[in-house]
Protein backbone atom coordinates (compact mmCIF):
# COMPACT_ATOMS: atom_id res chain seq x y z
CA UNK A 1 0.00 0.00 0.00
CA UNK A 2 3.00 2.24 0.90
CA UNK A 3 4.42 1.65 -2.67
CA UNK A 4 1.22 2.83 -4.33
CA UNK A 5 0.82 5.92 -2.42
CA UNK A 6 4.24 6.18 -3.37
CA UNK A 7 3.48 5.86 -7.16
CA UNK A 8 0.34 7.43 -7.80
CA UNK A 9 1.84 11.25 -7.08
CA UNK A 10 4.57 10.10 -9.48
CA UNK A 11 2.30 8.89 -11.79
CA UNK A 12 0.34 12.03 -11.81
CA UNK A 13 3.24 14.47 -12.01
CA UNK A 14 4.54 12.78 -14.69
CA UNK A 15 0.75 13.34 -16.89
CA UNK A 16 0.92 16.78 -15.69
CA UNK A 17 4.69 17.49 -17.01
CA UNK A 18 3.48 16.01 -20.29
CA UNK A 19 0.52 17.73 -20.27
CA UNK A 20 2.23 21.12 -20.14
CA UNK A 21 4.99 20.54 -22.48
CA UNK A 22 4.57 22.82 -25.52
CA UNK A 23 2.99 21.28 -29.15
CA UNK A 24 5.27 20.98 -31.93
CA UNK A 25 4.39 23.45 -34.55
CA UNK A 26 3.19 22.25 -37.20
CA UNK A 27 5.02 23.21 -40.99
CA UNK A 28 2.99 25.82 -43.38
CA UNK A 29 4.04 27.65 -46.17
CA UNK A 30 2.86 30.25 -48.46
CA UNK A 31 4.18 29.51 -51.87
CA UNK A 32 4.22 30.16 -55.61
CA UNK A 33 3.90 27.44 -58.12
CA UNK A 34 3.42 26.47 -62.10
CA UNK A 35 1.15 24.08 -62.25
CA UNK A 36 2.35 22.15 -66.04
CA UNK A 37 -0.38 20.06 -67.13
CA UNK A 38 -3.11 22.83 -65.51
CA UNK A 39 -1.97 25.60 -67.54
CA UNK A 40 -1.82 27.94 -64.61
CA UNK A 41 0.78 29.74 -62.03
CA UNK A 42 -0.46 30.17 -58.51
CA UNK A 43 0.02 31.74 -54.87
CA UNK A 44 -1.64 28.93 -52.59
CA UNK A 45 -1.47 30.80 -48.89
CA UNK A 46 0.01 28.95 -45.67
CA UNK A 47 -3.62 27.56 -45.23
CA UNK A 48 -3.37 25.84 -48.16
CA UNK A 49 -6.08 28.09 -50.19
CA UNK A 50 -5.64 29.93 -53.65
CA UNK A 51 -4.72 33.31 -53.52
CA UNK A 52 -3.85 34.14 -56.71
CA UNK A 53 -3.96 32.85 -60.70
CA UNK A 54 -2.50 33.24 -63.80
CA UNK A 55 -3.30 30.79 -66.48
CA UNK A 56 0.01 30.19 -68.39
CA UNK A 57 0.80 27.44 -71.42
CA UNK A 58 2.74 24.99 -70.00
CA UNK A 59 4.78 27.35 -67.49
CA UNK A 60 8.02 25.28 -66.18
CA UNK A 61 9.43 28.32 -64.01
CA UNK A 62 8.57 31.01 -61.51
CA UNK A 63 9.76 33.48 -59.14
CA UNK A 64 8.15 36.64 -56.96
CA UNK A 65 10.31 39.37 -58.14
CA UNK A 66 11.34 42.35 -55.33
CA UNK A 67 8.83 44.59 -56.78
CA UNK A 68 6.16 41.93 -55.57
CA UNK A 69 5.32 40.89 -59.42
CA UNK A 70 5.58 37.61 -60.62
CA UNK A 71 8.22 36.52 -63.64
CA UNK A 72 7.68 32.55 -65.22
CA UNK A 73 8.98 30.59 -67.81
CA UNK A 74 6.37 29.33 -70.55
CA UNK A 75 5.93 27.06 -73.43
CA UNK A 76 7.74 29.64 -75.23
CA UNK A 77 8.81 32.64 -73.65
CA UNK A 78 8.62 33.96 -70.51
CA UNK A 79 6.82 37.26 -69.02
CA UNK A 80 6.75 39.35 -65.85
CA UNK A 81 3.18 40.40 -64.55
CA UNK A 82 1.85 42.00 -61.71
CA UNK A 83 -0.84 40.83 -59.64
CA UNK A 84 -3.02 42.76 -61.34
CA UNK A 85 -2.30 40.07 -64.15
CA UNK A 86 -1.06 43.56 -66.20
CA UNK A 87 2.23 42.50 -68.43
CA UNK A 88 5.55 44.90 -67.91
CA UNK A 89 7.78 42.47 -69.40
CA UNK A 90 7.78 39.77 -72.00
CA UNK A 91 9.92 37.61 -73.82
CA UNK A 92 8.88 35.92 -77.03
CA UNK A 93 10.97 32.89 -78.66
CA UNK A 94 10.52 31.62 -82.01
CA UNK A 95 7.49 29.81 -82.73
CA UNK A 96 9.42 26.31 -82.74
CA UNK A 97 11.62 26.90 -79.89
CA UNK A 98 10.70 25.43 -76.04
CA UNK A 99 11.68 27.47 -73.07
CA UNK A 100 11.94 25.59 -69.90
CA UNK A 101 13.68 27.85 -67.71
CA UNK A 102 14.05 31.23 -66.74
CA UNK A 103 15.94 33.43 -63.67
CA UNK A 104 16.22 37.04 -62.71
CA UNK A 105 19.16 38.33 -62.94
CA UNK A 106 20.92 41.26 -60.13
CA UNK A 107 21.34 43.39 -63.36
CA UNK A 108 17.42 43.35 -64.47
CA UNK A 109 18.16 40.75 -67.07
CA UNK A 110 16.67 37.88 -67.12
CA UNK A 111 18.55 34.24 -68.02
CA UNK A 112 16.08 31.98 -70.59
CA UNK A 113 17.47 28.75 -71.74
CA UNK A 114 16.21 28.27 -75.46
CA UNK A 115 15.38 24.56 -76.81
CA UNK A 116 15.58 24.39 -80.74
CA UNK A 117 17.99 27.55 -80.84
CA UNK A 118 19.98 25.55 -78.26
CA UNK A 119 21.21 28.44 -76.35
CA UNK A 120 21.08 30.12 -73.05
CA UNK A 121 20.56 33.89 -73.43
CA UNK A 122 20.41 37.02 -71.25
CA UNK A 123 17.29 39.74 -72.15
CA UNK A 124 17.66 43.14 -71.08
CA UNK A 125 14.60 45.00 -69.70
CA UNK A 126 13.27 46.29 -73.31
CA UNK A 127 13.53 42.65 -74.50
CA UNK A 128 16.82 42.91 -76.75
CA UNK A 129 19.16 39.45 -75.92
CA UNK A 130 22.26 41.22 -74.74
CA UNK A 131 24.42 38.01 -74.53
CA UNK A 132 23.65 34.41 -76.17
CA UNK A 133 25.61 31.24 -74.87
CA UNK A 134 25.94 28.55 -77.39
CA UNK A 135 25.14 24.80 -75.59
CA UNK A 136 25.62 21.74 -77.16
CA UNK A 137 23.44 18.53 -76.68
CA UNK A 138 23.57 15.14 -78.19
CA UNK A 139 23.15 15.14 -81.93
CA UNK A 140 19.65 13.01 -81.89
CA UNK A 141 18.24 15.07 -79.33
CA UNK A 142 15.03 16.62 -80.26
CA UNK A 143 14.14 19.42 -79.03
CA UNK A 144 11.82 19.10 -76.29
CA UNK A 145 14.14 16.76 -74.65
CA UNK A 146 17.22 19.02 -74.86
CA UNK A 147 17.63 21.14 -71.28
CA UNK A 148 15.39 21.78 -68.42
CA UNK A 149 16.64 24.15 -65.84
CA UNK A 150 19.60 26.68 -65.76
CA UNK A 151 21.15 29.10 -63.29
CA UNK A 152 23.77 31.84 -63.62
CA UNK A 153 26.82 31.30 -61.04
CA UNK A 154 28.35 34.07 -59.54
CA UNK A 155 31.60 34.29 -61.18
CA UNK A 156 29.09 34.44 -64.38
CA UNK A 157 29.85 30.55 -65.53
CA UNK A 158 26.21 28.82 -65.89
CA UNK A 159 24.81 25.56 -64.76
CA UNK A 160 22.51 23.48 -67.05
CA UNK A 161 20.72 20.06 -67.01
CA UNK A 162 20.81 17.98 -69.85
CA UNK A 163 17.98 16.24 -70.19
CA UNK A 164 17.87 13.58 -72.68
CA UNK A 165 21.60 13.34 -72.21
CA UNK A 166 21.34 12.73 -68.85
CA UNK A 167 23.96 15.34 -67.62
CA UNK A 168 24.44 18.01 -65.64
CA UNK A 169 27.06 20.96 -67.01
CA UNK A 170 28.66 24.12 -65.77
CA UNK A 171 29.70 26.17 -69.03
CA UNK A 172 31.03 29.95 -69.85
CA UNK A 173 30.42 32.33 -71.34
CA UNK A 174 31.17 31.05 -74.83
CA UNK A 175 29.86 27.75 -74.08
CA UNK A 176 33.08 25.73 -73.31
CA UNK A 177 32.06 23.13 -70.63
CA UNK A 178 34.27 23.58 -67.64
CA UNK A 179 32.60 20.51 -65.84
CA UNK A 180 30.20 17.90 -66.79
CA UNK A 181 28.26 15.35 -64.49
CA UNK A 182 26.34 12.45 -65.42
CA UNK A 183 23.03 11.77 -63.11
CA UNK A 184 20.66 8.33 -62.72
CA UNK A 185 18.10 10.05 -64.32
CA UNK A 186 16.65 12.68 -67.09
CA UNK A 187 17.46 15.86 -64.94
CA UNK A 188 15.08 18.75 -64.36
CA UNK A 189 16.62 21.44 -62.01
CA UNK A 190 20.23 21.84 -60.80
CA UNK A 191 20.72 24.45 -57.56
CA UNK A 192 23.90 25.99 -56.80
CA UNK A 193 24.53 26.22 -53.18
CA UNK A 194 25.97 28.22 -51.57
CA UNK A 195 28.66 25.64 -50.58
CA UNK A 196 29.21 24.99 -54.07
CA UNK A 197 27.54 21.62 -54.52
CA UNK A 198 24.47 21.04 -57.48
CA UNK A 199 21.41 19.98 -56.06
CA UNK A 200 19.81 18.27 -58.94
CA UNK A 201 16.51 16.97 -59.39
CA UNK A 202 16.73 13.44 -61.78
CA UNK A 203 13.45 13.36 -63.57
CA UNK A 204 12.21 10.06 -63.98
CA UNK A 205 15.35 8.57 -62.18
CA UNK A 206 12.83 9.27 -58.72
CA UNK A 207 15.46 10.52 -56.96
CA UNK A 208 17.17 13.65 -55.69
CA UNK A 209 20.82 13.74 -55.46
CA UNK A 210 23.36 16.78 -54.10
CA UNK A 211 27.14 16.43 -55.77
CA UNK A 212 29.79 17.82 -54.31
CA UNK A 213 32.82 19.38 -56.56
CA UNK A 214 34.36 15.92 -57.37
CA UNK A 215 30.80 14.87 -58.42
CA UNK A 216 30.06 12.48 -55.32
CA UNK A 217 26.51 12.31 -54.01
CA UNK A 218 26.80 13.40 -50.51
CA UNK A 219 23.11 13.86 -50.06
CA UNK A 220 20.38 12.15 -51.61
CA UNK A 221 16.61 10.92 -51.35
CA UNK A 222 16.10 8.23 -53.18
CA UNK A 223 12.09 6.79 -54.98
CA UNK A 224 10.71 4.80 -52.08
CA UNK A 225 12.86 6.49 -49.07
CA UNK A 226 9.69 8.94 -47.79
CA UNK A 227 7.00 5.82 -46.47
CA UNK A 228 4.03 5.78 -48.50
CA UNK A 229 5.13 9.03 -50.48
CA UNK A 230 6.91 7.62 -53.41
CA UNK A 231 8.84 10.15 -55.90
CA UNK A 232 7.31 10.76 -59.21
CA UNK A 233 9.16 12.74 -61.89
CA UNK A 234 11.15 15.12 -59.35
CA UNK A 235 10.89 18.57 -61.09
CA UNK A 236 11.96 21.61 -59.13
CA UNK A 237 13.05 21.85 -55.93
CA UNK A 238 14.06 24.42 -53.30
CA UNK A 239 16.95 24.19 -50.49
CA UNK A 240 15.01 26.00 -47.24
CA UNK A 241 17.25 28.82 -44.92
CA UNK A 242 16.42 25.80 -42.25
CA UNK A 243 18.53 23.55 -44.27
CA UNK A 244 15.10 21.26 -45.43
CA UNK A 245 14.81 20.71 -49.15
CA UNK A 246 11.49 21.31 -50.99
CA UNK A 247 10.53 18.71 -53.82
CA UNK A 248 7.90 19.14 -56.66
CA UNK A 249 6.40 15.67 -57.22
CA UNK A 250 5.80 15.98 -60.58
CA UNK A 251 2.69 13.87 -61.19
CA UNK A 252 2.51 13.45 -65.17
CA UNK A 253 3.32 10.13 -66.72
CA UNK A 254 -0.03 8.25 -65.37
CA UNK A 255 0.21 9.96 -61.79
CA UNK A 256 -2.17 12.68 -61.45
CA UNK A 257 -4.48 12.71 -58.57
CA UNK A 258 -2.03 9.94 -56.84
CA UNK A 259 0.62 11.60 -54.90
CA UNK A 260 1.22 14.58 -52.97
CA UNK A 261 2.46 17.55 -55.30
CA UNK A 262 5.12 18.63 -52.58
CA UNK A 263 7.14 17.40 -49.69
CA UNK A 264 9.39 18.85 -47.27
CA UNK A 265 12.02 16.35 -46.47
CA UNK A 266 15.37 17.55 -43.25
CA UNK A 267 18.48 16.16 -43.88
CA UNK A 268 18.23 13.25 -42.76
CA UNK A 269 15.12 12.51 -44.97
CA UNK A 270 12.19 12.72 -42.48
CA UNK A 271 9.04 13.90 -44.32
CA UNK A 272 7.88 16.72 -42.08
CA UNK A 273 5.55 18.72 -44.67
CA UNK A 274 3.31 17.74 -48.02
CA UNK A 275 0.77 19.37 -50.08
CA UNK A 276 -1.66 17.66 -52.01
CA UNK A 277 -4.37 19.75 -53.70
CA UNK A 278 -5.76 17.55 -57.01
CA UNK A 279 -8.67 19.82 -57.20
CA UNK A 280 -6.54 22.77 -58.12
CA UNK A 281 -3.56 21.26 -59.50
CA UNK A 282 -2.57 18.45 -61.85
CA UNK A 283 1.26 18.65 -62.17
CA UNK A 284 3.24 21.22 -59.74
CA UNK A 285 6.46 21.19 -61.06
CA UNK A 286 8.00 24.29 -59.83
CA UNK A 287 7.95 26.48 -56.02
CA UNK A 288 8.97 29.98 -55.04
CA UNK A 289 8.67 29.15 -50.95
CA UNK A 290 7.11 32.85 -50.09
CA UNK A 291 6.57 32.40 -46.22
CA UNK A 292 9.12 35.75 -45.03
CA UNK A 293 7.50 38.86 -44.67
CA UNK A 294 10.44 40.36 -46.55
CA UNK A 295 11.62 37.44 -49.05
CA UNK A 296 15.04 37.26 -50.19
CA UNK A 297 15.84 38.80 -53.41
CA UNK A 298 15.57 35.66 -56.21
CA UNK A 299 19.13 35.19 -56.87
CA UNK A 300 19.97 34.92 -53.01
CA UNK A 301 17.94 32.03 -52.83
CA UNK A 302 18.70 28.03 -53.46
CA UNK A 303 16.65 27.51 -56.50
Amino acid sequence: MRILKTLIPLVLLGLSTMATLPAAESVRHRFLCCDYSGGQVCIVSADGKLEWRIEARQPQDCWMMPNGNILFAYRNGAKEVTLGKEVVWEYVAPETVEVHSCQPLPDGNVLVVECGTKRLIEVDRAGKIVREVPLVPGPKVGTHGQFRGARKLANGNYVVTYMTDRKVAEVDPTGRVVREQTVPGNPHEIVPLKTGHWLVTCGDGHQVVELDAKGEVIWSVQENELPDNPLRLMAGIQRLPNGNTLLCNWLGHGHIGKNPHLYEVTPGKQLVWSYADHQLFKTINQVHVLDDAAPAKPWELER
